[in-house]
């Protein structure tokens, strides 16, 4: 149930709308329904429909994208959203549109998800096998899965690209790996000292008992030096996340890589070389992320961020 503030609000909306001429039922109702879903994300925020700012539209439009909604109900989400706030200016309720400036959905880029860094730390941190279950094959899976989890990370790689990573290709020695990714193109990826020891660990100890004698020119093997498939990398990330309280993807991972990087500074050519991409206004998309971070930590900490009323 919406709160009182905001219940006041939408039933004097819901007047408005059932007097204004040229909307019909339906419309009413998929506005009505529209206002509440976004009086329910202010809520979360600790905001209400009178003192809502653009940044908390933005960010309900993002959700609704992150959470697959296609653009022509955002469309009217957003224009229920524009008719609220044109009657509230009307009334004299609120002194500013939040709805201003806001783009249409058709110019919207889908962000794309990604985990914090201590959510990646929790990840790649992960308690070991428990005790009943260490035999050799089960630590040596164990070793493989956190060995991939981390080169994930430290290359920002796609499923089928570390899937098909060869023994020839990595050259742990000078700390990188040669990717071949979409068009069989090729690029040069360095690896952190994280994914490094890893990498180590599992080459040493665990990818010689998981290919049971057998040869195998990849690097990640499943048991009896089988080829892994992208479903079992799949279910390796998700138990992985799932153990440190998330539901994460492979390509989060490879998002989480290129969000952090930008974060700490890193220039777009570089991310863009890491990630393998064809164009830099691909790449791009990782500045939104960046500089949502960027406001989210000014408006936290700097003294005159905020209004003064």
């Amino acid at each position: 149930m919406p709160s009182p503030a905001n219940s006041r609000v939408l039933s004097a909306f819901l007047d408005y709308l059932k007097i204004e001429k040229g909307l019909g039922t339906l419309t009413v109702t998929a506005y009505t329904t529209d206002v509440t879903q976004f009086a329910a994300y202010l809520e979360k925020h600790k905001r209400t429909l009178l003192n809502a700012r653009r940044d908390h539209v933005r960010g309900f439009i993002q959700q609704l994208f992150s959470n697959s909604v296609d653009g022509r109900s955002v469309g009217r989400k957003l224009s229920a959203l524009r008719h609220l706030y044109r009657y509230l200016l009307l009334d004299k309720m609120i002194e500013h549109d939040p709805t201003l400036n806001i783009d249409s959905p058709k110019q919207w880029k889908v962000l794309p998800k990604a985990l914090a860094r201590d959510e990646m730390d929790a990840m790649l941190n992960r308690p070991r096998l428990p005790s009943h279950r260490k035999d050799k094959v089960a630590e040596a899976i164990a070793e493989r899965d956190r060995a991939m989890l981390e080169v994930f990370y430290a290359a920002a790689l796609r499923v089928s690209e570390i899937v098909g990573v060869k023994l020839e290709d990595l050259k742990l020695d000078l700390g990188y790996v040669l990717v071949r990714g979409k068009g069989d193109k090729e690029r040069i990826v360095p690896l952190g000292k994280g994914a490094q020891d890893a990498l180590s660990q599992y080459m040493k100890h665990s990818r010689p008992i998981l290919a049971r004698g057998n040869t195998s020119p990849l690097l990640f093997l499943g048991r009896g030096a089988r080829k892994l498939t992208r479903q079992r990398v799949w279910q390796t990330v998700r138990a992985a996340s799932a153990g440190a309280g998330r539901n994460a993807s492979p390509h989060m991972l490879r998002h989480s890589c290129a969000t952090h990087m930008v974060e700490n500074g890193a220039d777009l050519r570089t991310v863009q070389t890491i990630l393998g991409h064809a164009d830099i206004s691909t790449t791009q998309v990782y500045t939104h992320l960046a500089l949502d971070r960027l406001k989210n930590v000014y408006q936290k900490h700097h003294p005159r961020a905020k209004a003064r009323g």
